[in-house]
């Protein structure tokens, strides 16, 4: 059994894929889906993904793919189910709980505010305005999460070891500085990104260091 990751380089949710196959010890085999080019609306790729995201994670035996996993929370539960250890989430009813909220802090309130597709739209309509947009949403929602983060936390996001909500946390900052918002009034979650800097699964899943990252000054803003 293997693993295909269609994503983009640059996306957050398949950022956040990366880390989590990463932390498992997974091996996968990337698959590039141009989200500028447009890719993710070809009808191969929507045959893949019906609301025409990434990431998709492909299960392929013996040369076929037998089953097909879409959104980045159901593919990391699937795999925190399917390969147990290292766990990713607390043993603990209510560590469990803060570690979804936390993830859902993100997912929810914080990244659709940055969706390709949505600045696409403002974009459309009032040329600039979507950079004040995500500079906005992004400061608000990561206001919130400092808080909650800083609530229990430990080096990491919760305790000392990472679980899902660092799986967010770190993509979730690599847009934020994309998008030139100031990360200095969040003391916490910088100290836990750097703590999750020197781990392997997160350097391999850097966007720079994916197969697909064009070269710096090749890159659109």
């Amino acid at each position: 059994m293997t693993y295909r990751l269609h994503g983009y380089w640059r996306s957050s949710s398949t950022h956040r894929v990366r880390i989590g196959l990463g932390l498992k010890g997974l091996t996968w085999e990337p698959a590039r889906v141009n989200l500028l080019a447009g890719e993710q609306d070809r009808p191969e790729h929507q045959a893949r993904s019906p609301m025409r995201h990434v990431p998709v994670l492909e299960v392929v035996e013996s040369g076929q793919v037998t089953l097909r996993l879409v959104q980045s929370v159901a593919i990391l539960e699937w795999l925190e189910e399917r390969h147990p250890a290292p766990p990713l989430l607390p043993g603990d009813p209510d560590g469990r709980a803060r570690v979804r909220a936390l993830v859902e802090h993100v997912n929810s309130s914080i990244q659709p505010y940055q969706n390709a597709a949505v600045l696409k739209w403002l974009k459309g309509r009032t040329p600039g305005l979507e950079r004040e947009w995500v500079r906005h949403w992004l400061s608000r929602g990561l206001d919130g999460l400092e808080v909650a983060v800083a609530e229990g936390g430990g080096r990491c996001c919760h305790g000392d070891q990472p679980t899902l909500a660092d799986c967010y946390l770190v993509p979730q900052l690599y847009a934020a500085r994309r998008f030139e918002v100031d990360l200095a009034p969040y003391p916490t979650l910088r100290r836990v990104e750097a703590a999750l800097a020197v781990l392997p699964a997160f350097q391999a899943a850097h966007p720079d260091n994916q197969p697909d990252a064009p070269p710096p000054g090749e890159r659109t803003p």
